[in-house]
C-alpha cells in the first residue's frame, strides 16, 4: 500500500541522490535495483535512459510513461584561482533561488562541496555587488563558487569545465508539512517514485507499459526522444510538476493536472479524454490546463513526430524549479489514474 509515510519516504531517497543532467549515474544505480527488487525486467540504454517493461496482454502494442530522472543544476565554465569556480545554468536553474549557501561540485574522482557565493553585503557604488542589491537581478555571472581549495586539489578531484553542480545534498533533505511534500528536486523525482509505485502495482496490462526514467530532459528531452525514435509507441504519457501560478486556473491541492497544451504544442485530446475516464471512474477530480512556459516528454516527442499520441498527466507544484512544495495525495492519485489507465481496454 503507497500511503503518505510510504510515498513521502522514496520521494525522500530519489532527492538524495544527485542526477544533473547528463551526470546521472547515482540515481541510474538506485533504480537499477529498485526496479530489480521489484522484480521487473529493466535496462540501461545506450541514452541513459532506464527503462522497466512490464508485459501485456496484447504485445503487439505498446505504451510508455516517463518520468524524467535528471535535476536542473549549473555547469562549470572555469576554475580559477584561489579555489573559485564559475558555473554557468543547466537547464533552468537561477542562482537566487538557491541562495548563498552549500553546492557539491560531482567531480571525475570525488565530489568537492563549496559555498555559492555573490559577495560582501556592506559594500558601496564602488563594489560591483552594489547592483544585486538595488538594480539588476542575480545571475550565474555575478556568482562563483568558494572552494578554499588549491587548484591542484580540484585537479586531483577532477573539477573542470563540464563538471556538474547541485544544490548541496545535506540542503535537499525534504520536509513534511501535513500532507504536503516541500523539497528541492520533486522536479522530477516524485513523477519517479510514481514509476516505482506502478512497477510494483501493475500486474496484468492490458497492452506492453514500458516505465522509462528519463535521461536530459531539462536540457531537450534528449533520452525520450532518442526512446521513442528506437521505440514504436502506440501512446506516450509524461509524468510532471505544474506550476501553481495566478495566471493558470489551477488549485493547490490533492487534484491532478491534465494538459492540453504548452510550450511545445497540444496533447492528443482522445487520450487525454481517457485519462479523464479513468480519474472518473476512481472519483477522482482532475484539473485541465494549459501552460505556455512548461514542455515534457510527450509534447516534445510529439512535435518532433516520434509519438502521433502524447500527454502529460501532473501534480500542483508551488515554487517550480526551486524548494518545491507538492500535496502527496496529488502524487498517489496520479498513479492511481495511471494504474487503471494501463488495465483499461482502450490502453
Amino acid at each position: 500500500m503507497w500511503d503518505d509515510n510510504k510515498l513521502f519516504a522514496i520521494v525522500e531517497e530519489l532527492v538524495m541522490h544527485h542526477s544533473p543532467s547528463g551526470a546521472e549515474e547515482e540515481i541510474n544505480q538506485f533504480l537499477m535495483q529498485q526496479f530489480t527488487a521489484l522484480g521487473v525486467e529493466v535496462w540501461q540504454d545506450r541514452a541513459d535512459n532506464i527503462i522497466a517493461k512490464i508485459q501485456g496482454r496484447d504485445s503487439t502494442r505498446a505504451i510508455a510513461i516517463t518520468a524524467h530522472k535528471d535535476e536542473i543544476g549549473a555547469i562549470v565554465k572555469s576554475v580559477g584561482d584561489n579555489g573559485r569556480v564559475e558555473v554557468r545554468k543547466l537547464g533552468g536553474a537561477f542562482p537566487w533561488v538557491y541562495g548563498e549557501g552549500v553546492v557539491d561540485l560531482l567531480g571525475d574522482n570525488a565530489t568537492i562541496s563549496g559555498i555559492l557565493s555573490f559577495g560582501s553585503r556592506h559594500v558601496s557604488h564602488e563594489s560591483p555587488q552594489k547592483v544585486q542589491q538595488e538594480d539588476t537581478p542575480l545571475k550565474w555571472e555575478n556568482a562563483w563558487i568558494e572552494t578554499k581549495c588549491t587548484t591542484a586539489e580540484l585537479e586531483t578531484a577532477g573539477i573542470r569545465p563540464g563538471t556538474r553542480m547541485v544544490v548541496g545534498k545535506h540542503r535537499k533533505r525534504p520536509i513534511r508539512l501535513n500532507n504536503y511534500i516541500a523539497s528541492y528536486t520533486l522536479d522530477n523525482k516524485a513523477s519517479i517514485a510514481i514509476l516505482l509505485a506502478l512497477a510494483e502495482k501493475i500486474k496484468q496490462p492490458t497492452v506492453d507499459v514500458y516505465l522509462v526514467a528519463s535521461a536530459k530532459e531539462e536540457v531537450g528531452a534528449i533520452g525520450a526522444l532518442f526512446f521513442t525514435q528506437n521505440q514504436r509507441l502506440d501512446a506516450l504519457i509524461a509524468l510532471e510538476i505544474c506550476p501553481l501560478s495566478s495566471e493558470y486556473p489551477i488549485d493547490d491541492g490533492k487534484h491532478p493536472v491534465i494538459l492540453s497544451q504548452d510550450g511545445y504544442g497540444i496533447y492528443d485530446e482522445t487520450l487525454n479524454g481517457q485519462l479523464r475516464h479513468c480519474a472518473k471512474k476512481l472519483g477522482l477530480p482532475v484539473q485541465l490546463a494549459v501552460i505556455t512556459g512548461f514542455g515534457s516528454d510527450a509534447s516534445i516527442a510529439m512535435k518532433f513526430g516520434h509519438v502521433s499520441r502524447g500527454a502529460c498527466l501532473a501534480f500542483p507544484t508551488q515554487n517550480t524549479h526551486g524548494y518545491e512544495i507538492a500535496h502527496l495525495g496529488a502524487i498517489a492519485n496520479c498513479i492511481d489514474i495511471l494504474q487503471a489507465f494501463c488495465e483499461a481496454e482502450f490502453a
